[in-house]
């Protein structure tokens, strides 16, 4: 069985685990304060010119993100984010269960807009029972959208714009961020993320890490304390160093932005043929997510030799998935796919 089904169906970057090989019997402190962790965030700092920012090491993508939010609400608000959102569809009620309503935006390509921000906050406080309802508190997008596709850097201005006017921090999920930050349709550098945001995180578990998240926090107003937070919401690796180990690897000669350049440059050869044999697509990504839309006797037969991940009905005979590329994901696996459709 061939898997395109998402991105961290491999292990490690081999660089990754020879490194943790060579450290594995070294003596460190805990708890993402050793050596390793300092000096992998001295690299986050340089690469995304971001030297007074703090950055820490957390686990996972759910933990980053619900410790992210956490800090930021109030008990009372909750947490803009498009409908289709990861921390919305695809996050078991995470952020629900830490006592914050996600305040959904419809939205088509996984994208929102800075007028439809503009319009919730609005709405919210033009309503003489404001004090019945949820308050807007805060803007989660994700780069890539869950959809794959990317905010322009005209679009993200806005969106920054309109946050700063209205007071509500804007967070953005870089889950997916070496595979957005090296497609061929991306405009925005990777230090314009301080510009726009308040906080951000580096995605390690679906591009090259085992596992883990670095997690930047621009604005100096949720910087205290905020490691309280990470152990309260479950993020804290004890063993830190495994994770500030990862990320030396990958911010070392631009390995993060070479390997997801891999991914995207694999992606666009799925795509091509995909559109070259008469498929359509059901939305315009151009990073390392493709969703193909595919007749169901088909998809039965590529099933057979071929994991993808179910996306959504199109119309009674046809479906779309999702098929995902990855920094392991080998030339021939995509050759013999391509031969198959």
């Amino acid at each position: 069985m061939i898997r395109f089904d998402c991105d961290y169906v491999e292990g490690a970057h081999p660089r990754i685990v020879e490194y943790l090989v060579e450290t594995n019997m070294e003596q460190t402190i805990g708890y993402g304060e050793d050596e390793h962790c300092i000096h992998a965030r001295k690299k986050i700092q340089k690469v995304f010119a971001c030297e007074h920012a703090d950055v820490h090491f957390l686990v996972g993508g759910t933990q980053t993100n619900l410790t992210a939010i956490a800090a930021v609400l109030k008990p009372y608000q909750g947490v803009i984010a498009a409908s289709t959102g990861h921390i919305n569809v695809h996050e078991t009620g995470a952020i629900e269960a830490c006592g914050h309503k996600v305040l959904a935006i419809p939205s088509e390509d996984g994208k929102i807009t800075a007028e439809q921000v503009q319009e919730m906050y609005d709405a919210h406080w033009s309503d003489e029972s404001h004090e019945h309802i949820v308050q807007p508190g805060m803007v989660y997008i994700s780069f890539p959208t869950e959809n794959g596709t990317l905010y322009s850097k005209k679009e993200l201005e806005a969106l920054s714009a309109v946050c700063k006017k209205c007071s509500l921090p804007l967070y953005i999920d870089g889950a997916r961020l070496g595979y957005g930050l090296t497609s061929k349709a991306n405009d925005i550098a990777a230090q314009e993320f301080v510009k726009y945001s308040d906080m951000f995180y580096i995605g390690g578990t679906k591009v090259g890490a085992l596992m883990g998240e670095a997690l930047v926090i621009v604005n100096d107003a949720f910087k205290k304390d905020f490691r309280y937070l990470i152990k309260q919401k479950g993020g804290m690796l004890a063993k830190g160093r495994l994770l500030g180990i990862q990320f030396e690897a990958l911010f070392e000669d631009d390995l993060y932005f070479e390997i997801a350049r891999h991914a995207n440059h694999l992606a666009e050869k799925i795509k091509a043929g995909f559109l070259e044999k008469g498929y359509q697509m059901l939305f315009d990504s151009p990073t390392n997510q493709q969703y193909p839309i595919i007749s169901d006797e088909k998809l039965k037969e590529l099933s057979e030799k071929y994991a993808y991940c179910y996306w959504c009905r199109v119309d009674e005979n046809h479906s779309a998935v999702r098929i995902c590329t990855s920094w392991a994901t080998k030339e021939e696996n995509v050759a013999k796919l391509l031969e198959d459709i």
